[in-house]
């Protein structure tokens, strides 16, 4: 186990012993493989087109989790994104269908890259770039929500 990998595990079972072991305990969290994350939620159309913008810097072992009320072919951006992130595209059957590493543009601003998903997805985590890989993520991973990120997967608008 990572040294990274078990001081979020402490820091979650500080929080909420287990990392949220009832749908409504605990701090928002993503398990995939090795990888776990303490999550931001995206679950309505504002937060979700807002995602990590303006942030000078994502912490390690952090990130956002996108939650869409269907789904479908997904299409992400970096609009005013000042770090690079790793994107795991998730289908609804929580299952890694696909990920990219998404690049910092020349001017964060106007964006001329888009970042869409091949298959339809539900979620989306994004997470500093270079931790997917480091902890092992691979396509056909399964992925775990912990705390309140279970019950926010059951509330998108």
């Amino acid at each position: 186990m990572t040294a990274r990998l078990l001081g979020v595990l402490i820091l979650c079972g500080l929080l909420a012993p287990g990392c949220g072991r009832s749908e409504s305990d605990g701090p928002a969290c993503v398990r995939i493989g090795q990888g776990i994350w303490e999550v931001e939620l995206a679950t309505d159309p504002k937060a979700r087109h807002r995602g990590l913008a303006g942030r000078k810097e994502l912490p390690t072992g952090t990130g956002m989790f996108f939650v869409f009320p269907d789904e479908q072919v997904r299409g992400f951006h970096m609009l005013d994104c000042h770090v690079p992130l790793d994107i795991a595209f998730i289908s609804s059957n929580l299952i890694v269908v696909e990920m990219r590493t998404m690049r910092v543009e020349a001017d964060p601003s106007d964006p001329k890259a888009a970042y869409s998903s091949r298959y339809p997805i539900k979620y989306a985590l994004e997470v500093p770039a270079g931790e997917l890989a480091r902890d092992g993520v691979a396509i056909g991973d399964r992925v775990e929500l912990l705390g309140t990120t279970r019950s926010a997967a059951k509330g998108a608008r």
